[in-house]
């Protein structure tokens, strides 16, 4: 069952499609920046993923009902398009075009994978999530994945229980399990990036994860026609204006 609600920003002179899979920890409002800069040369199709926003959660969680998703969306731009993704979501955008869903161009914003295996998540952070949710722990999930999955201090985590959008990620601390399950171990799935025949653009900034910069390097080398891009001085939170006309360049 297809699970997901689209937005759409057209442009008179739009050719091709970009649909771009919002990252962990938000909806498609976080991407909405990107996508109006966008749409001045593409017709943008920026959706929720599942359990997210306006979107649906037909349970049990399967990554290749997200791919299903995916190809729903590109199948209603006309059956081909440009496909970005930003975080997990560029790992669940590398998967769909790796299974063979219709994409010209791909562009990956800092898929979070480590090289680093001793700095890796812990390894059952997926059953952490799905206990935590189970006992209505919600908070106390989303803190996990902050503390133990991204490495923040717990100062700063204990401050953000306290901030008016923690309620915004309680809200979706469900998607953590579905991100985990996407993001594997954390190492580059080399199978996977072999699969990828479309050309790809991996991009980094690494200002405030100096790391993202060595894998991306590393996954565009593993993709048959990889290439990578660093936009200096850009953390994982990218400013769109800066973002946006690098995508524009690949995509065009």
């Amino acid at each position: 069952m297809r699970e997901t609600r689209r937005s759409t920003r057209a442009a008179a002179a739009a050719s091709t499609a970009a649909a771009a899979p919002a990252k962990h920890e938000a909806n498609r409002m976080a991407d909405a920046a990107i996508a109006q800069e966008l749409s001045s040369d593409f017709t943008v199709l920026n959706f929720d993923r599942r359990g997210r926003g306006d979107s649906g959660d037909t349970l049990p969680y399967a990554i290749e009902r997200e791919v299903e998703d995916i190809e729903a969306l590109i199948d209603a731009a006309g059956g081909s398009a440009n496909l970005w993704g930003s975080s997990s979501g560029a790992v669940l955008a590398m998967i769909a075009t790796a299974s063979g869903v219709p994409v010209t161009k791909l562009a990956l914003w800092e898929p979070p994978f480590i090289l680093d295996e001793n700095a890796r998540p812990p390894a059952d952070q997926v059953e952490q999530y799905e206990r935590m949710i189970a006992e209505g722990r919600r908070g106390d999930a989303a803190e996990y994945f902050m503390s133990k999955v991204v490495g923040m201090p717990p100062e700063f985590v204990a401050d953000a229980r306290k901030q008016p959008w923690w309620a915004g990620q309680e809200a979706i601390a469900h998607t953590l399990a579905y991100d985990a399950r996407i993001m594997g171990d954390y190492s580059i799935p080399t199978e996977t990036a072999a699969s990828v025949k479309a050309p790809t653009l991996v991009l980094a900034g690494g200002a405030d994860m100096p790391f993202m910069r060595e894998s991306a390097q590393a996954l565009a080398d593993a993709i048959p026609d990889g290439q990578v891009r660093f936009l200096d001085g850009q953390g994982h939170n990218v400013d769109p204006t800066v973002l946006a006309p690098a995508l524009k360049e690949f995509f065009s």
